[in-house]
């Protein structure tokens, strides 16, 4: 695994659902400042460990979760950890944008009002730099208190990423955050991302090798609740360790 700073670890982390395992045995480091690729075939665990990340896993009845995450050297999984306070610094950003049904302006400060935000100045200022990260800024500026609802499919999708940055989050989880958009909205987000990468650290979970190889410095492939191989892009798309990786990679089966 990559050495330096890491700012998730995940330790020997198991995860069922009743009695079905749906991860098992994750040891993995999420480097900061990175973008963590995730990938593999459905029902392989992926969106499971992204929910584990900012416990949105808690409400699901029956679920049992062993192991450790530390979130800059703290196990996020303790009971008495602070869920809320977790969700502030790890964001997630989901395949389908749902941007609330107010204007740009409001689905942007009304986390930060929820966490305490009062100060215009402060909440103006956290909208303009979270939509100027998420290169959304020149194509909204002026219609700011006009329905986010108008906002085209890709533009909403940056929008959802731009809420999580007005929270100030540290970490960006996203779950299939292109699958349905079109070419051209996909290389936004993805020119965004990596821009962000510099002052966040990024999962991405994606179906889409080609969009994994392109914008991941790490990559994770996950099969059936088991990490299978993990390091950089480059070692797992041309020279990979395993088997089940190499037909995955090639399109053999997914």
């Amino acid at each position: 695994m990559k050495t330096g700073i890491n700012k998730i670890r995940i330790i020997d982390l198991s995860v069922f659902f009743g009695t079905q395992p749906a991860l098992q045995a994750i040891n993995l480091n999420i480097p900061k400042n990175n973008i963590t690729g995730i990938m593999g075939p459905s029902n392989s665990g992926k969106s499971t460990l992204l929910r584990v990340l900012n416990r949105l896993n808690d409400v699901i009845p029956g679920i049992s979760i062993q192991g450790q995450v530390l979130l800059d050297g703290t196990d996020i999984l303790v009971p008495h950890y602070d869920v809320n306070a977790l969700r502030a610094r790890v964001g997630m950003v989901f395949a389908k944008p749902i941007p609330l049904p107010r204007s740009i302006y409001e689905n942007l400060t009304f986390g930060p009002r929820m966490h305490g935000v009062k100060d215009r100045r402060i909440l103006n200022e956290r909208v303009e730099h979270s939509l100027r990260a998420a290169i959304l800024w020149d194509e909204v500026k002026d219609r700011l208190f006009e329905s986010a609802l108008k906002l085209s499919g890709g533009q909403q999708q940056r929008l959802c990423i731009a809420r999580t940055l007005a929270m100030q989050s540290e970490v960006i989880l996203l779950d299939e955050p292109t699958s349905g958009l079109d070419p051209i909205s996909t290389a936004k987000i993805e020119e965004a991302l990596r821009s962000l990468k510099k002052d966040y650290t990024i999962i991405l979970v994606s179906n889409n090798t080609k969009q994994i190889a392109r914008i991941s410095d790490e990559v994770a492939f996950f099969l059936m609740g088991e990490l299978i191989e993990y390091g950089p892009p480059d070692k797992l798309f041309t020279n990979p360790s395993d088997k089940r990786t190499e037909d995955y990679v090639s399109g053999r089966f997914g």
